[in-house]
């Protein structure tokens, strides 16, 4: 299995988010990256750390065929057109949300920071567009190694990706690096298929990809009647218009252990079956461990090894990218445990 990381991921180094209306540190560091590199070398894998950061067309060509052009302008220079409103924070955080049928899009920055950043963990400061542009560069890396005939790949990305829909953050994500994936696929396979095992459901993609039925989306989540994203993720979401019956939900209580959470897996992909994937993205949560700072699930770090072995056995290339998962002592385990239940499965 080859692994992929980009260094300058690290650039992106937000001190704090908003939670429950107060500032707290935020989860989604570097040192995230830094027990996850420690894991993959104890799992076995080799580590390709990716060249400097370029401009790259083709990236940009992709990642226009899931985010809108206004999207991914905004996000390039959001942080100096913010800085240069009087008195403003270093960091960008909106004061003001579209709600209802909202459909005017404002010329200001603080409009638009509302319209394109949809809660408050999407704190932006100098330095988070370069690591958000190298954590999509490294999705594209293992897709683009799958291409090149490996049949597993890993992307190690951070900032995460699968809460951002085709022109909102949210939850972390900026960039959809697990559609990215898919979309990298799509150029040779007809039929790919997104399995997200993260502990939130993957709202952004399920956005993306909500009236196509050449990517299939699945999602295993705590149910968001209680948990984050909140207003998506319900079982009767499965795709409107040609996607319709291409998305499967399957919410678990708050709290499920590892033995539900296999049961549901399995549905998940009994559902999948007909589909019959030429390609799979697998969109790995490791905030389902019972001691995530996120904490929704129950999980033990073996679970996450009965997972591996489980989603090995899916037929077809595949393409790990990496979502969820904050600092723990258990983070490294974890990735560890379902690397080895993966080259086990």
């Amino acid at each position: 299995m080859k692994c992929f990381y980009h260094e300058a991921q690290s650039s992106h180094a937000p001190k704090h988010f908003f939670l429950r209306g107060q500032p707290a540190p935020s989860p989604e560091q570097p040192v995230r990256a830094e027990r996850l590199t420690e894991a993959i070398d104890t799992a076995g894998a080799s580590l390709t750390l990716l060249p400097p950061l370029a401009r790259d067309p083709l990236l940009l060509d992709r990642l226009k065929r899931i985010h809108t052009s206004r999207y991914l302008d905004f996000l390039e220079n959001v942080v100096e057109r913010w800085r240069a409103l009087p008195g403003a924070s270093d960091i960008v955080a909106p004061n003001v949300h579209p709600c209802g049928h909202a459909s005017f899009y404002p010329r200001h920055i603080v409009g638009q920071a509302g319209w394109h950043l949809h809660d408050m963990a999407c704190p932006m400061d100098e330095g988070s567009y370069t690591g958000i542009l190298a954590s999509a560069t490294t999705a594209q890396a293992a897709a683009g190694a799958v291409l090149e005939g490996e049949a597993v790949s890993y992307a190690l990305c951070r900032p995460p990706g699968h809460h951002a829909g085709p022109e909102r953050a949210g939850g972390f994500c900026f960039l959809n690096n697990t559609a990215l994936a898919a979309t990298v696929l799509r150029e040779r396979y007809e039929r790919v298929a997104i399995i997200d095992v993260d502990l939130h459901h993957g709202n952004g993609t399920q956005d993306i990809f909500w009236q196509r039925s050449d990517v299939w989306t699945g999602s295993v989540h705590v149910d968001p009647a209680d948990f984050y994203p909140f207003y998506w993720g319900a079982a009767a979401e499965v795709g409107d218009g040609d996607g319709k019956g291409y998305n499967c939900n399957v919410p678990l209580p708050l709290g499920a252990n590892g033995i539900a959470f296999l049961q549901a897996l399995s549905r998940l992909l009994s559902a999948l079956a007909e589909f019959n994937p030429q390609a799979i993205v697998i969109a790995l949560g490791l905030d389902a461990h019972k001691d995530d700072p996120l904490a929704g699930m129950t999980l033990e770090t073996e679970d996450f090894y009965r997972i591996g072995q489980r989603l090995a056995q899916v037929k077809g290339p595949k393409v790990i990218v990496q979502e969820g998962g904050y600092p723990t002592d258990s983070l490294g385990d974890n990735l560890a445990a379902f690397l080895h239940g993966f080259r086990r499965g």
